[in-house]
């Protein structure tokens, strides 16, 4: 049916969930009011990847300087100015910010930007308390959360008031370090905590588990033991107790031992940002962590209610917010698109690189699928070999019966680069035969993928280069 005027879509949130799916809405023909309280561009551009990447990337080359494994280069401590690293930074931040987002919305007569919190008063009317705190009503056929996540703070006995950091003011810090302890074991914590070690900070990381604890448990352990030796004092399966700050320094008491140092970095996940929305009241269901509960249209229990990125229940990666408000919009607007993250590759940030895709042997057991898998470590790889780095392993995950590949667990250098071709492989049902016999480029880490393939048939010490 022929509506007599545009569709109205309220979007609470302005990151990347929010704009991909303003932009597709606004291509459809609907009237779009995005609603946001602070920066737009989300956590992503603003105080997440754009910098985390920059400030690892900076500490990767600085750490290559002083420890690379090539004869006849000499070695030298490099000097550092984190003050000027972080103004370059901050300029790109800034510049992608307004280049990606701000100026876009120029471009879009039917987006319109409002400053301010939102919140529901029912199930399609929004009150958005604006900077001046009046507060004004806003009602929408439809109405789409992308309100993301925000630091989780541990209730820890003497936090409060203390000056500990979160990624946010880690990244931004112009000083660094002497000692930082980090309290966490996932993705923020190594990756963050690698690179303050290579910028010359002494770094303790504590884990109240393992390393990387919901991935292949091969990866946490050989990832301890790489960042140990590059010289990170890790603490797993422990418990911080109590922190003081006496003014120069915290004083962490972690199970029988007590920790100092000048910065304390809280690492311990991610909080999503629901709880003034009045979500319960109007009946929109969360889980226990207040993430909003979707389904793969990214629908909510409550019609006309959706949600997207990393407020919601999906993994919270910035490139499934973007596909996730995208499929959102066609949906508000009368289409029928599914998000499929059964494919979805994951990568962190540390040096060797953590890259998955697909089911772990743990997952597929719990699946009830009957698996077959092979570990290739590095120094099989003719590329690792010429780099003179055979950190990691490429491991495999098959279905025993048919050899259909299920997952991929890889810890290699730029091991993020290879990902999306096992990816590919297991979205198009590919066998470990199949992957055995296709052509991959020497001398490439690439190569490794056909290398692990072919070590379900043949033992890959006896093969020459290149072997087909």
């Amino acid at each position: 049916m022929r509506r007599d005027a545009p569709l109205n879509i309220a979007i609470i949130g302005g990151g990347s969930a929010a704009f991909a799916a303003a932009l597709r809405a606004a291509d459809a023909g609907a009237a779009v009011t995005l609603i946001e309280s602070g920066k737009v561009g989300g956590t992503c551009v603003n105080v997440g990847c754009v910098p985390s990447k920059i400030m690892i990337r900076a500490a990767h080359l600085a750490h290559l300087q002083d420890h690379h494994s090539f004869a006849g280069l000499k070695k030298n401590t490099p000097a550092i100015d984190r003050a000027r690293m972080v103004a370059q930074q901050q300029a790109r931040v800034e510049e992608l910010r307004r280049t990606k987002y701000e100026e876009i919305l120029g471009g879009y007569a039917d987006i319109k930007l409002v400053r301010g919190y939102a919140r529901f008063k029912n199930a399609d009317t929004l009150l958005i308390t604006r900077p001046d705190g009046n507060t004004e009503e806003l009602c929408a056929d439809r109405i789409l959360i992308a309100t993301g996540r925000s630091p989780s703070i541990p209730d820890i006995p003497g936090l409060k008031g203390t000056p500990y950091w979160t990624s946010t003011e880690a990244l931004a810090a112009t000083v660094l370090p002497k000692h930082v302890i980090i309290y966490g074991g996932s993705v923020v914590a190594v990756e963050l905590g690698q690179a303050f070690l290579r910028l010359g900070s002494r770094v303790t990381l504590i884990a109240r588990s393992t390393l990387l604890p919901k991935e292949d448990s091969a990866i946490g352990a050989e990832l301890k033991a790489i960042l140990e030796n590059e010289g990170m004092h890790i603490i797993i399966n422990s418990v911080i107790g109590s922190v003081r700050f006496d003014g120069g320094q915290f004083k962490i008491e972690a199970d029988t031992q007590t920790l100092s140092a000048d910065k304390f970095l809280l690492a311990t996940g991610r909080t999503p940002n629901t709880s003034e929305l009045n979500l319960s009241e109007i009946g929109v269901s969360t889980d226990a962590q207040g993430a909003v509960t979707v389904d793969e249209h990214m629908r909510t229990n409550v019609p006309n209610i959706y949600a997207a990125g990393d407020c919601t229940n999906q993994p919270q990666f910035v490139y499934v917010a973007a596909a996730a408000g995208t499929r959102a919009a066609i949906n508000m607007t009368g289409g029928d698109a599914a998000l499929d993250l059964a494919t979805m590759p994951g990568v962190i940030f540390t040096d060797p690189q953590v890259a998955t895709v697909g089911l772990s042997e743990m997952q597929a057991s719990a699946q009830g699928i009957t698996t077959d898998s092979r570990m290739l470590t590095l120094d099989h790889v003719p590329r690792a070999l010429a780099n003179f780095d055979t950190r990691g392993f490429i491991k495999m995950v098959v279905e025993k019966e048919t050899g259909r590949l299920l997952g991929v667990q890889v810890l290699a250098a730029e091991g993020g680069e290879i990902i999306m071709t096992a990816a590919l492989a297991l979205r198009h049902g590919l066998t470990v035969s199949d992957l055995a016999g296709e052509l991959f480029p020497y001398l490439t880490i690439a190569e490794g993928l056909k290398l692990c393939a072919q070590t379900f048939s043949k033992d890959v010490k006896q093969l020459s280069c290149c072997a087909g």
